[in-house]
Protein backbone atom coordinates (compact mmCIF):
# COMPACT_ATOMS: atom_id res chain seq x y z
CA UNK A 1 0.00 0.00 0.00
CA UNK A 2 1.03 3.40 -1.02
CA UNK A 3 2.10 5.36 2.21
CA UNK A 4 1.00 8.64 1.30
CA UNK A 5 -2.72 7.14 -0.20
CA UNK A 6 -3.10 4.74 2.96
CA UNK A 7 -3.04 8.23 5.15
CA UNK A 8 -4.48 10.69 3.27
CA UNK A 9 -7.40 9.16 0.70
CA UNK A 10 -5.58 10.69 -2.12
CA UNK A 11 -2.01 10.99 -4.00
CA UNK A 12 -0.91 13.02 -7.14
CA UNK A 13 1.75 12.03 -9.31
CA UNK A 14 2.62 15.13 -11.47
CA UNK A 15 3.34 15.09 -15.27
CA UNK A 16 3.16 11.33 -15.32
CA UNK A 17 1.81 11.47 -19.17
CA UNK A 18 3.51 13.47 -22.18
CA UNK A 19 2.32 15.01 -24.85
CA UNK A 20 2.13 12.43 -27.67
CA UNK A 21 0.25 10.03 -24.93
CA UNK A 22 -2.14 12.50 -24.50
CA UNK A 23 -2.47 13.43 -27.74
CA UNK A 24 -3.63 10.16 -28.46
CA UNK A 25 -6.18 9.86 -25.80
CA UNK A 26 -7.31 13.39 -26.75
CA UNK A 27 -8.56 11.91 -29.87
CA UNK A 28 -10.69 9.46 -28.61
CA UNK A 29 -11.70 11.02 -25.79
CA UNK A 30 -13.17 13.64 -27.57
CA UNK A 31 -14.38 11.91 -30.56
CA UNK A 32 -16.91 9.90 -27.70
CA UNK A 33 -17.62 13.31 -26.16
CA UNK A 34 -19.15 14.78 -29.06
CA UNK A 35 -21.09 11.85 -29.63
CA UNK A 36 -22.19 11.82 -26.42
CA UNK A 37 -23.44 15.41 -26.20
CA UNK A 38 -25.20 15.25 -29.36
CA UNK A 39 -27.12 11.69 -27.71
CA UNK A 40 -27.42 13.60 -24.75
CA UNK A 41 -28.24 17.29 -25.84
CA UNK A 42 -31.02 18.34 -22.91
CA UNK A 43 -29.26 16.47 -20.41
CA UNK A 44 -25.94 18.01 -21.29
CA UNK A 45 -27.73 21.76 -21.60
CA UNK A 46 -29.59 21.44 -18.24
CA UNK A 47 -27.30 20.25 -15.35
CA UNK A 48 -24.64 17.60 -16.35
CA UNK A 49 -21.08 17.31 -15.56
CA UNK A 50 -20.21 13.84 -16.56
CA UNK A 51 -20.62 10.84 -19.06
CA UNK A 52 -19.85 7.11 -18.08
CA UNK A 53 -18.73 3.77 -20.19
CA UNK A 54 -16.45 5.32 -22.52
CA UNK A 55 -15.05 1.72 -23.57
CA UNK A 56 -18.45 0.55 -24.53
CA UNK A 57 -19.23 -0.36 -28.35
CA UNK A 58 -22.38 2.65 -28.56
CA UNK A 59 -19.85 5.58 -29.03
CA UNK A 60 -16.38 4.59 -30.49
CA UNK A 61 -15.51 1.94 -32.98
CA UNK A 62 -13.42 -0.93 -32.56
CA UNK A 63 -9.93 0.71 -32.90
CA UNK A 64 -10.62 3.54 -31.00
CA UNK A 65 -11.64 1.21 -27.75
CA UNK A 66 -8.65 -0.45 -28.58
CA UNK A 67 -6.78 2.20 -28.14
CA UNK A 68 -8.59 3.09 -24.73
CA UNK A 69 -8.06 -0.41 -23.74
CA UNK A 70 -4.33 -0.15 -24.16
CA UNK A 71 -3.88 3.42 -22.62
CA UNK A 72 -5.94 2.06 -19.33
CA UNK A 73 -3.94 -1.36 -19.55
CA UNK A 74 -0.63 0.33 -19.89
CA UNK A 75 2.54 -0.55 -17.94
CA UNK A 76 3.00 3.17 -16.78
CA UNK A 77 -0.81 3.41 -15.04
CA UNK A 78 -1.22 0.16 -13.93
CA UNK A 79 2.14 0.24 -12.00
CA UNK A 80 0.52 3.21 -10.23
CA UNK A 81 -2.50 1.09 -10.12
CA UNK A 82 -0.43 -1.61 -8.11
CA UNK A 83 1.44 0.75 -5.69
CA UNK A 84 -2.08 1.73 -4.46
CA UNK A 85 -4.33 -1.29 -4.51
CA UNK A 86 -3.80 -3.65 -2.23
CA UNK A 87 -3.94 -7.36 -3.51
CA UNK A 88 -5.20 -7.85 -7.53
CA UNK A 89 -6.89 -4.74 -8.77
CA UNK A 90 -10.20 -4.66 -10.66
CA UNK A 91 -11.18 -2.82 -13.39
CA UNK A 92 -14.81 -0.92 -12.84
CA UNK A 93 -15.52 1.58 -15.05
CA UNK A 94 -14.48 4.86 -17.09
CA UNK A 95 -16.02 8.37 -16.56
CA UNK A 96 -15.45 11.94 -18.80
CA UNK A 97 -15.34 14.63 -16.25
CA UNK A 98 -16.42 18.74 -17.97
CA UNK A 99 -17.53 22.04 -16.83
CA UNK A 100 -21.28 22.29 -16.37
CA UNK A 101 -23.09 24.59 -19.46
CA UNK A 102 -24.66 26.64 -16.78
CA UNK A 103 -21.82 28.86 -15.39
CA UNK A 104 -24.03 29.51 -12.20
CA UNK A 105 -24.31 25.91 -11.32
CA UNK A 106 -22.62 25.45 -8.25
CA UNK A 107 -20.62 21.70 -7.20
CA UNK A 108 -21.36 19.79 -4.32
CA UNK A 109 -19.26 17.55 -1.88
CA UNK A 110 -20.21 13.92 -1.50
CA UNK A 111 -19.01 10.71 -0.75
CA UNK A 112 -19.68 8.39 -4.35
CA UNK A 113 -21.76 5.91 -2.07
CA UNK A 114 -24.13 7.95 -0.51
CA UNK A 115 -26.35 7.78 -4.19
CA UNK A 116 -26.88 4.24 -3.30
CA UNK A 117 -26.12 3.59 0.22
CA UNK A 118 -28.20 4.81 3.70
CA UNK A 119 -26.22 6.64 6.33
CA UNK A 120 -25.49 3.62 7.84
CA UNK A 121 -24.13 1.69 4.68
CA UNK A 122 -21.43 4.33 3.94
CA UNK A 123 -20.13 4.28 7.25
CA UNK A 124 -19.44 0.59 6.86
CA UNK A 125 -18.26 0.98 3.43
CA UNK A 126 -15.23 3.15 5.27
CA UNK A 127 -14.36 -0.54 6.65
CA UNK A 128 -14.95 -2.80 3.62
CA UNK A 129 -13.69 -2.21 -0.14
CA UNK A 130 -11.90 0.42 -1.67
CA UNK A 131 -12.94 1.80 -4.99
CA UNK A 132 -10.35 4.62 -6.32
CA UNK A 133 -10.61 6.99 -9.54
CA UNK A 134 -7.14 7.60 -11.17
CA UNK A 135 -8.02 10.86 -12.62
CA UNK A 136 -5.99 11.80 -16.02
CA UNK A 137 -6.85 15.92 -16.86
CA UNK A 138 -6.40 16.16 -20.64
CA UNK A 139 -6.38 20.26 -20.29
CA UNK A 140 -4.34 22.03 -17.11
CA UNK A 141 -8.02 22.90 -14.78
CA UNK A 142 -8.65 23.97 -11.02
CA UNK A 143 -8.51 20.44 -10.32
CA UNK A 144 -10.23 18.63 -7.12
CA UNK A 145 -11.16 19.84 -3.95
CA UNK A 146 -10.60 16.79 -1.03
CA UNK A 147 -11.16 16.02 2.99
CA UNK A 148 -7.82 13.98 3.79
CA UNK A 149 -8.07 11.18 5.78
CA UNK A 150 -12.50 10.41 5.12
CA UNK A 151 -11.54 7.47 2.99
CA UNK A 152 -11.18 6.06 7.11
CA UNK A 153 -13.34 8.56 9.27
CA UNK A 154 -16.90 9.80 9.16
CA UNK A 155 -17.83 13.01 8.40
CA UNK A 156 -17.70 15.85 11.38
CA UNK A 157 -21.02 17.34 12.49
CA UNK A 158 -20.17 20.67 9.89
CA UNK A 159 -19.34 17.69 7.49
CA UNK A 160 -22.23 15.52 7.73
CA UNK A 161 -24.63 18.65 7.61
CA UNK A 162 -23.22 20.21 4.33
CA UNK A 163 -22.51 17.01 2.34
CA UNK A 164 -26.38 16.14 3.23
CA UNK A 165 -27.69 19.48 3.01
CA UNK A 166 -28.90 19.38 7.04
CA UNK A 167 -29.69 21.64 9.39
CA UNK A 168 -29.99 24.54 6.70
CA UNK A 169 -26.73 24.16 5.30
CA UNK A 170 -26.15 23.68 1.31
CA UNK A 171 -23.71 20.70 0.23
CA UNK A 172 -21.78 23.56 -2.41
CA UNK A 173 -20.79 25.72 0.85
CA UNK A 174 -16.87 25.77 1.86
CA UNK A 175 -15.84 23.28 4.20
CA UNK A 176 -12.51 24.55 6.57
CA UNK A 177 -11.37 21.07 6.24
CA UNK A 178 -11.22 20.59 2.14
CA UNK A 179 -7.53 20.80 0.78
CA UNK A 180 -8.00 22.29 -3.32
CA UNK A 181 -5.65 19.83 -5.55
CA UNK A 182 -5.16 21.87 -8.79
CA UNK A 183 -4.17 19.50 -12.14
CA UNK A 184 -2.54 20.35 -15.13
CA UNK A 185 -2.37 18.00 -18.19
CA UNK A 186 -0.24 14.86 -18.07
CA UNK A 187 -0.77 14.61 -13.98
CA UNK A 188 -2.63 11.72 -12.33
CA UNK A 189 -4.66 12.02 -9.67
CA UNK A 190 -5.73 9.17 -7.36
CA UNK A 191 -8.38 9.31 -4.73
CA UNK A 192 -10.70 7.23 -2.82
CA UNK A 193 -14.45 7.39 -3.83
CA UNK A 194 -15.47 6.92 -0.09
CA UNK A 195 -13.97 10.02 0.46
CA UNK A 196 -15.31 13.43 1.30
CA UNK A 197 -14.69 15.44 -2.30
CA UNK A 198 -16.48 17.85 -4.93
CA UNK A 199 -14.96 18.51 -8.41
CA UNK A 200 -14.03 22.57 -9.13
CA UNK A 201 -15.36 23.56 -12.08
CA UNK A 202 -13.69 25.81 -15.34
CA UNK A 203 -10.88 26.76 -17.36
CA UNK A 204 -12.96 24.06 -19.45
CA UNK A 205 -11.81 20.77 -17.72
CA UNK A 206 -11.94 17.73 -19.55
CA UNK A 207 -10.61 14.66 -17.25
CA UNK A 208 -10.94 11.48 -17.74
CA UNK A 209 -11.26 9.08 -14.44
CA UNK A 210 -10.54 5.31 -14.84
CA UNK A 211 -12.37 3.91 -12.05
CA UNK A 212 -10.48 0.62 -10.29
CA UNK A 213 -11.50 -1.34 -7.08
CA UNK A 214 -10.95 -4.23 -4.85
CA UNK A 215 -11.69 -7.66 -6.69
CA UNK A 216 -14.59 -7.98 -4.36
CA UNK A 217 -17.77 -9.64 -6.24
CA UNK A 218 -19.89 -6.98 -4.49
CA UNK A 219 -18.51 -4.51 -6.47
CA UNK A 220 -19.06 -6.52 -9.96
CA UNK A 221 -22.64 -5.10 -10.00
CA UNK A 222 -21.39 -1.82 -10.99
CA UNK A 223 -19.46 -3.06 -14.16
CA UNK A 224 -21.23 -3.32 -17.68
CA UNK A 225 -20.30 -6.40 -19.73
CA UNK A 226 -19.95 -4.14 -22.71
CA UNK A 227 -17.42 -1.94 -21.47
CA UNK A 228 -14.66 -5.05 -21.22
CA UNK A 229 -12.40 -6.20 -23.69
CA UNK A 230 -12.40 -9.01 -26.25
CA UNK A 231 -10.12 -11.76 -25.54
CA UNK A 232 -8.15 -10.49 -28.59
CA UNK A 233 -7.66 -6.83 -27.12
CA UNK A 234 -6.40 -8.79 -23.97
CA UNK A 235 -3.44 -9.96 -25.49
CA UNK A 236 -2.49 -6.67 -26.75
CA UNK A 237 -2.14 -4.95 -23.24
CA UNK A 238 1.27 -4.28 -21.04
CA UNK A 239 -1.17 -5.37 -17.92
CA UNK A 240 -4.60 -7.08 -18.52
CA UNK A 241 -4.54 -8.40 -14.60
CA UNK A 242 -7.19 -5.63 -13.40
CA UNK A 243 -9.47 -6.37 -16.65
CA UNK A 244 -8.87 -10.22 -16.15
CA UNK A 245 -10.08 -10.15 -12.54
CA UNK A 246 -13.13 -8.23 -13.62
CA UNK A 247 -13.69 -10.68 -16.18
CA UNK A 248 -12.75 -13.45 -14.09
CA UNK A 249 -15.17 -12.67 -11.05
CA UNK A 250 -18.26 -11.84 -13.40
CA UNK A 251 -17.79 -15.31 -15.03
CA UNK A 252 -17.95 -16.91 -11.60
CA UNK A 253 -20.77 -14.85 -10.60
CA UNK A 254 -22.95 -16.15 -13.61
CA UNK A 255 -22.05 -19.73 -12.97
CA UNK A 256 -23.07 -19.86 -9.41
CA UNK A 257 -27.01 -21.45 -9.55
CA UNK A 258 -29.52 -19.29 -8.14
CA UNK A 259 -31.01 -19.96 -4.43
CA UNK A 260 -33.82 -22.50 -5.15
CA UNK A 261 -33.07 -23.80 -8.65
Amino acid sequence: MNIEYDDNGYLVVKNLFVENELQVLQLVIRQFHQSWMQDNARLYAERAINSAYLTARKYLNDSERESLFKFIGSAKLMDVVNSVVVGSPAFMNTQLFFDPVNKDQKNYWHRDPQYHMSVQEQKEALLGADVLHFRIPLVDEPGVELVPGTHRRWDSHEELDVRLEQNGRKNHEDLATGVCVPLNAGDLLVFSANMIHRGLYGMDRLALDILFCDSVPELMKFVDDNCLPSLDVLEKLDNANAFKSTIEIIASKKSIPAAGS
